[in-house]
Order: C-alpha cells, then sequence, then structure tokens
C-alpha cells in the first residue's frame, strides 16, 4: 500500500498525525507501506520576524488576542503529549518552510524523506531551531542521512527541487485538499487531518480488502 502524507513541517497536527499513523500501522507488521511525504504551505508568505513570538504571529493572522492565542497553543501542546510529543511553542521560531522542503524534497530522492521530516518537526516543534538558518538546516540534513555537498547545492540555488515543491502544491489543490495533514491510501481513500488512530487502522483495512 502506498501513503501519500501532504504536510507542512511547521503544521503542529501534522507531527501528531504522524505519530497517530505510525501507532496505526503497527496493527499491520505482515504489509508492506510505502510512504511519501508531500510538500504544502500553510502560510507561503511568511517572513521571519526576529523577536516576534509565535502566540502574536497567530493572534494577528487570526484576529485574536494573544491569550487566546496562548490557549489554542496550549490545547494543541497538550494533545501532542497525549501522543508522546512535546511542544515547546514558547521556544519556536517563526519561519518560511520553502527552503525546508526543497531539502525534503532532496531526501526523497535518497529515499530519507521520513527521516528527515521526523527531524525538522522535532526541531520546529520540541527544540525551538530556525528552520531558516541554513547552518540549521544543513547540521539537520546531515543527521538524516543527507551529504552536506548536495544540501549545500540547494541552499545555494534558489531553483533546485522548488518545481518538486511546486508539483505536489498543485496536486493537492487538484484532489481537493484544504488543509494538512491530509493521507492519501492507494489513490483510493483519504483521510483529513491528525485522526484517532483507529481512523487511519479502518481506512488501512478497507484498502486493504
Amino acid at each position: 500500500m502506498k501513503i501519500e502524507i501532504w504536510s507542512d513541517i511547521m503544521c503542529p497536527f501534522c507531527y501528531i498525525g504522524k505519530r497517530q499513523l505510525e501507532t496505526a500501522l503497527q496493527q499491520f507488521p505482515d504489509n508492506d507501506f510505502e510512504i511519501e511525504w508531500k510538500s504544502f504551505q500553510l502560510d507561503p508568505t511568511i517572513t521571519p520576524e526576529p523577536g516576534k513570538d509565535v502566540y502574536t504571529y497567530l493572534a494577528e493572522r487570526k484576529g485574536m488576542t494573544v491569550e487566546q492565542s496562548k490557549e489554542m497553543h496550549k490545547g494543541v501542546a497538550e494533545r501532542a503529549k497525549s501522543v508522546g510529543l512535546e511542544y515547546n511553542f514558547d521556544k519556536a521560531v517563526i519561519s518560511n518552510s520553502l527552503e525546508a522542503h526543497r531539502i525534503i524534497q532532496l531526501a526523497k530522492t535518497k529515499k530519507l524523506g521520513d527521516e528527515i521530516e521526523e527531524i525538522f518537526f522535532k526541531a520546529y516543534f520540541t527544540e525551538g531551531r530556525d528552520l531558516n538558518d541554513g547552518p540549521t538546516l544543513i547540521e539537520l540534513a546531515e543527521k538524516a542521512g543527507l551529504d552536506k555537498k548536495d544540501v549545500l547545492e540547494v541552499l545555494k540555488s534558489d531553483n533546485l527541487y522548488l518545481k518538486e515543491v511546486e508539483h505536489d502544491i498543485e496536486e493537492a489543490q487538484q484532489i481537493g485538499v484544504q488543509g494538512v495533514p491530509f493521507f492519501v491510501f492507494d489513490r483510493k481513500y483519504a483521510v483529513s487531518g491528525a485522526q484517532p488512530v483507529e481512523a487511519f487502522v479502518q481506512t488501512i483495512k478497507e484498502g486493504l480488502k
């Protein structure tokens, strides 16, 4: 079974959804699953704003108070904790995910898509790393198993792997993806959002019939 996942590394529910899917897949030890991560940008217009925290950023974007934003983030952090993830929004650095997505596309060519996604998610949500910082991206990519020279080549170019990112986003629009995470199973079934483990289990069972 092939599972395609449209995701943005700045999407808190995408990391939660990744864990929910992984838990579901453990119930099918005798089956082979091919997982392909697809690029998606929740907000391609983001520009890094040093000193601005995620609470203020979301409050301004959604037209709410900073206190409301903090409460919302607190709820998301609690949900993340329920699946074994630690979210430290106090440390999160607002960044545009395009460069990270281009590196994810590079990683996919080396069959390291899952590794790089996990590392980027953890770096952003848990460790408070700046994913717009070149040396940080290189360090994280090497940790995933990528060659430093290949990563540098991507970062020095404005266009390398850009078409692949754009293709994924266009494909998402074509199949009606409104938000992420969005999981597609063998192009027959779909799960939208970070659904409970059981929702993934039922969808996989249906797909394997």
